[in-house]
């Protein structure tokens, strides 16, 4: 005769085991089913800028695989901390989901106050594409070749300053990424936006600057400024000629990321869905120049490999923030 503390036992297991069936057959018919209605795509920028042209152009692609409409949802403010604290306070079913970028990861670093957590308060649905940075000089810039640039900081130092988006971007600490492995002294000049660092470029007001690839190639083109170095070993179609640091620097690669992402807790069925609708997207003939248009590179990674990429870039930003002891304006 069985003691009752093993019947009691074995009772627990059971229904343990009954309510983890139950929990694994919810979420396969939400899965079956799922979507059964709109879906959201926020975005963390205003209507017009780099991240909301991606967005716009998934969203109709997603909505055709889907069979439901995908409506993009400016959140903007705080460099897309609103629309993060928004998607992960977001009912964990799929409907809700972000086009984020690199910057998210970066900004625990920089932001103590943050309502979220850039990895565990999300489950990530793909990575998406990269947005190649690149390096502009003005044409009377002593190097012209990435071996060149390298040299002549190391050589020069406290001699040049270089122009970014801001402090915390990551055209900031990519180039900063650059100081850390190459030794040289540059002094950092946040701007407020790509245009005035472009147009100060041209006039030598500023010898360096860090923009994105559209920023950049259309004056680098006109001959009104020198595209020195693109901060990725990727390739941008319509500007091969754009050497990679990586040509100095092996393996040197600081191009933000953009990925989707949706509320921590969300059933794995339903983001294999939205994973694999993602990768269908991704691998139309026509995406590399469409992505091209808005200076980004196709880069799709699953889901489950995602899950590990992200804390693994987090780290990468962290680590470049404390070496080069950078802190929040």
């Amino acid at each position: 005769m069985s003691h009752p503390i093993f019947k009691f036992a074995r009772r627990k297991l059971l229904l343990a085991s009954l309510a983890a069936l139950a929990t694994l057959a919810g979420g396969a018919a939400q899965a079956q089913s799922y979507p059964n209605k709109p879906i959201r795509l926020l975005v963390g920028y205003t209507a017009g800028g780099g991240v909301d042209a991606m967005a716009r152009m998934l969203a109709p692609r997603l909505s055709t695989l889907l069979g439901q409409p995908v409506v993009v949802e400016n959140r903007s403010g705080a460099s897309g901390l609103i629309a993060g604290d928004a998607t992960a306070r977001a009912t964990p079913d799929g409907y809700t989901l972000m086009l984020a970028d690199s910057s998210i990861l970066i900004a625990q670093y920089l932001q103590p106050r943050m309502t979220f957590d850039p990895v565990k308060s999300f489950t990530p649905v793909a990575s998406l594409f990269t947005l190649p940075l690149v390096i502009i000089t003005g044409n009377n810039f002593p190097a012209k070749t990435p071996k060149e640039f390298v040299a002549l900081l190391k050589d020069n130092p406290g001699k040049y300053s270089y122009a970014t988006s801001g402090v915390g971007t990551v055209h900031h600490l990519g180039f900063e990424m650059f100081k850390g492995q190459t030794g040289a002294f540059v002094v950092h000049i946040p701007y407020r936006g790509a245009a005035q660092i472009v147009s100060d470029v041209m006039s030598h007001q500023v010898p360096i600057g860090v923009v994105s690839a559209t920023s950049a190639i259309a004056q680098a083109k006109a001959g009104k400024l020198r595209a020195l170095a693109i901060m990725s070993p990727v390739k941008l179609a319509g500007a091969e000629d754009i050497a990679p640091l990586a040509d100095a620097l092996p393996g040197f690669d600081a191009a933000p990321r953009l990925f989707l992402l949706t509320a921590a807790g969300t059933p794995a069925a339903v983001v294999e869905r939205l994973s694999e609708a993602s990768r269908s997207v991704m691998a139309a003939p026509d995406m590399v120049h469409a992505a091209a248009l808005q200076g980004a590179v196709p880069a799709f990674i699953p889901a489950a490999q995602m899950a590990t990429h992200m804390p693994r870039e987090s780290a990468q930003w962290g680590k470049v923030v404390r070496e080069q002891k950078i802190t929040a304006e």
